[in-house]
């Protein structure tokens, strides 16, 4: 699996956002790094 296409502050942004580190969002399979992606917006939701 080749690593996402994103950026590095894209994925500096995620990696402390989601509390993971870069390493690990640079070689999450995207279908899983979308899902954390609506986890967070919905605890962002609820936190308003």
């Amino acid at each position: 699996m080749r690593p996402l296409q994103i950026s590095a502050e894209t994925a500096q942004k995620l990696s402390e956002s989601l509390n993971v580190p870069i390493e690990q969002i640079m070689h999450m399979p995207q279908h899983i790094l979308l899902a954390k992606l609506a986890e967070l917006q919905e605890s962002e939701k609820k936190d308003k």
